[in-house]
């Protein structure tokens, strides 16, 4: 008998069960488990569970200790790496010779990869509202003393009785100039999203020509992996363009920075279902993944990347990232920065539309 096939309880829960025989092979998968490994109980029948053990080798260590102890041992936040190279986060409780015919293991895992994104997000967001307060109370405070040394230089530069002098004169004008710019940037974008429906395969590829055009004859690979199904989104068309192209154009310019040998640039399109953002629940969502191949972003860097004034890259400003979170979320999205083995993925996710997927006189497409 197939034991996957008879009715069981299991079936029904979220916890993802497997059972394995002294060879590695399942005797048991329950339907959380073939979602959450993403393969079927036949196709893990023929491939066996060694080639997850070679690639996560502190779960089959753990495995082994309980093995030998005749212990049950848990998994806290274990990152597993499973089919086609994804990676989730669990929770693992590991139980030997479980009371099951021809068992000599038991797994459970419980995906948590969700609880922590929402946890992570909302610790992220909290910090940017904070930094971003501060620091629009520091730029309003320094926008009246720069435009009063701007007025100063002006008169100045009026009385002085030597031309020539006026070169000082123009040097501060040009540098309290340049300073205003910083602040304006560091306010963000004053103007609100004019919206429309968007396909938002179009603003990808206008980013894509325009980075073509600067990449000249340097070597770039493009990969494209558009999901046609999508449905448009209620967005600002060129915000939107503005927001991808930063992110593009960082990848890019990482890439060179690190003198990747064979600079590869992603972009990819999905539709999320009930997914949550800042704590709201939606109906559709779509994620736009730029992702590249080139060194990565420092670890250290990680959990303030989105903050004003932080850059990974010598010479950046470090407002790009955070004026561009401030456009997603002003469409009631977020970028989610998403490392992964070997490529730097940063995603662009966006509600369908922020008030129940659809805006108003008009139905969300494909509903």
């Amino acid at each position: 008998m197939n034991p996957r096939s008879e009715p069981r309880l299991a079936d029904t829960l979220n916890t993802a069960i497997v059972v394995l025989d002294e060879r590695n092979r399942p005797i048991y998968l329950n339907s959380a488990a073939e979602q959450f490994l993403g393969t079927s109980y036949s196709a893990a029948l023929k491939s066996g569970f060694d080639t997850v053990f070679a690639a996560n080798p502190l779960l089959a260590e753990t495995i082994r200790e309980a093995l030998a102890t005749q212990q049950v041992m848990t998994l806290r936040e274990i990152e597993l790496v499973l089919a086609h190279e994804s990676t989730r986060v669990a929770d693992c409780a590991i139980t030997p010779r479980p009371d099951y015919p021809r068992a000599r293991v038991m797994l459970e895992f419980n995906d948590i990869e969700r609880h922590l994104r929402i946890s992570r997000d909302a610790r992220i967001n909290s910090l940017q509202m904070t930094t971003r307060q501060m620091m629009r109370g520091l730029a309003h405070e320094l926008k009246n003393p720069l435009g009063g040394l701007r007025g100063a230089a002006q008169l100045l530069e009026r009385e002085l009785p030597d031309e020539r002098l006026t070169e000082y004169t123009r040097i501060i004008l040009q540098e309290t100039d340049r300073l205003r710019g910083l602040i304006d940037r560091m306010l963000g974008p004053i103007d609100r999203p004019d919206c429309h429906w968007v396909n938002v395969h179009e603003p990808l590829e206008q980013v894509r020509q325009l980075l073509r055009i600067e990449a000249g004859d340097k070597p770039l690979d493009w990969q494209l992996d558009y999901d046609p199904s999508i449905p448009d989104v209620w967005a600002d068309r060129d915000q939107l363009v503005q927001v991808l192209l930063n992110l593009a154009r960082n990848a890019v310019q990482a890439m060179r920075e690190g003198n990747t040998p064979e600079p590869r640039l992603t972009f990819r399109t999905r539709v999320l279902r009930q997914f949550t953002i800042h704590g709201k629940r939606h109906r559709l969502a779509v994620r736009i993944d730029v992702e590249d191949n080139g060194p990565g972003v420092p670890e250290d860097l990680v959990e303030t990347l989105f903050l004003p004034m932080v850059s990974g890259r010598a010479g950046g400003s470090g407002l790009g990232l955070s004026l561009a979170q401030t456009i997603a979320e002003r469409h009631q999205g977020m970028i989610e920065f998403v490392p992964k083995r070997g490529l730097t993925r940063f995603s662009l996710i966006l509600p369908i539309h922020p008030d129940g997927d659809h805006a108003p006189g008009r139905k969300a497409p494909n509903e």
